[in-house]
């Protein structure tokens, strides 16, 4: 299936969700959670993409869990698509690997630390899929104009762009809601990032912290805010999760948060139907 770009084009429509484990942990664990948020989000009547990493090429240690890497990630997210009947997306690290990716996947993914790779850009934005562009954690949200203006160069047509906190400090990061605004006023989606808004990068020494328990108060207030859609990485086990665990939702509090989200995002768009963009 090919993604319903009209569903995830913002202004003013409701709220779509980006959301599944940071990293494929095995095939069964994939499409088991793959599963569940598809479930929940059709039962929610949420426009749903579902996420997962095939490499973690940006773990803080040279021994973290990176994934199985793009053969048999792609295959497994292949038959995702193919078996839950759900758009994908994943990330990709450098330019050569966004054709391949691009077969398999409906969104491309830019990771944040990357944001500012010219190449790597026009590459994910010439193969004709959708990006998602994460705002690096050292960008304003008004710098994004140039990053998005690289993939429009490129001819990319549905261009996300997220925000996902700014570095404050060491190992921490804060959330400046003034750039949902701020970058919606470039004319394109955005996406609040309510999980990696929650790291502590390098928090813990030879890997990254989290505070998993802002997750809703975050994801509230940027829906609140009128974001047009939300990225949210959820486990069954936080716990046990081999990337990302301690700033990841627990898949037995999804139901609950996004039906918040979802009444948030109505009442909001009832008042206003549409974020400023001037």
């Amino acid at each position: 299936m090919a993604v319903n770009k009209d569903a995830f084009r913002g202004g003013g429509r409701p709220f779509f969700l980006i959301s599944g484990p940071c990293v494929i942990e095995s095939r069964e664990h994939c499409l088991r959670m793959a599963e569940s948020l598809a479930s929940l989000t059709r039962m929610l009547e949420i426009p749903f993409i579902f996420k997962a990493s095939y490499d973690k090429a940006n773990r803080t240690s040279i021994r973290s869990f990176r994934g199985p890497g793009p053969g048999e990630g792609l295959e497994i997210l292949a038959e995702v698509r193919r078996e839950i009947g759900v758009p994908i997306l994943s990330d990709i690290h450098q330019p050569d690997q966004a054709q391949a990716a691009a077969e398999v996947l409906d969104v491309l993914q830019i990771p944040a630390f990357l944001c500012r790779q010219t190449d790597l850009i026009q590459a994910a934005a010439s193969t004709g899929r959708a990006l998602n562009i994460k705002k690096g954690q050292f960008l304003a949200p008004w710098d994004m104009e140039n990053v998005l203006a690289k993939a429009l160069d490129a001819g990319a047509d549905l261009v996300l762009l997220t925000e996902r906190g700014a570095s404050f400090g060491y190992n921490n990061l804060v959330v400046d809601f003034k750039s949902l605004p701020i970058m919606r006023r470039l004319g394109r989606p955005v996406v609040f990032d309510a999980t990696h808004s929650v790291q502590l990068p390098g928090g813990k020494g030879s890997s990254t912290g989290g505070q998993a328990e802002f997750i809703p108060y975050l994801a509230r207030a940027a829906v609140a805010a009128g974001v047009d859609g939300i990225f949210c990485e959820v486990h069954d086990e936080p716990s046990k999760a081999l990337s990302d665990g301690p700033n990841a939702l627990h898949l037995e509090k999804a139901e609950e948060l996004f039906s918040q989200l979802k009444r948030i995002d109505e009442l909001v768009k009832s008042m206003e139907p549409e974020m400023e963009t001037d």
